[in-house]
């Protein structure tokens, strides 16, 4: 058992991020199966409304369960949603795109295709909020300046 928690202890952020994931992607495959299929309406619009939904969710289990970010006041707490919405929409915009591909040029818009089509929104999605999460939202104070100028840094140390 103590192998399993030292496990968990060395990898908790990914493992939380993994859990908490999971958690918001059946909430949006839910959300987006209740809107388009139930409801009926517009496969982009059955997402863009799932996704104000799961972007509030998330930036709370991101920033608090994730990454464990701490702010001093309400305007680093502001700024932190703000950056997280900002990077979500870029990545609103990319699943809305497949979406529309899918469901609306290909033709995919009923039942499992659709489905399908929402699937692999959420993977490309999934991966490049990770991304953004980690090196710009919620990166760690003593993590220091911005990533891209980290990496040059220890490139030109190296």
């Amino acid at each position: 058992m103590k192998k399993l928690f030292d496990l968990y202890k060395k990898y908790r952020e990914g493992i939380d991020y993994l859990f908490w994931g999971g958690v918001a992607f059946l909430l949006s495959m839910f959300l987006f199966w209740l809107f388009a299929a139930r409801f009926g309406w517009n496969e982009v619009i059955a997402n863009t409304v799932n996704w104000v939904i799961c972007v509030i969710f998330t930036f709370f289990t991101n920033k608090f369960f994730v990454f464990r970010s701490k702010t001093e006041n309400a305007k680093g707490f502001i700024r932190e949603f703000l950056s997280f919405t900002a990077a979500r929409l870029f990545t609103l915009v990319l699943e809305d795109i497949i979406i529309w591909v899918g469901c609306t040029l290909m033709g995919y818009n009923e039942g499992i295709p659709q489905m399908v089509v929402k699937f692999i929104g959420q993977f490309v999605v999934i991966v490049t909020n990770y991304i953004l999460s980690k090196l710009w939202i919620f990166k760690k104070k003593d993590e220091g300046a911005d990533p891209i100028e980290q990496a040059a840094g220890e490139t030109a140390d190296e």
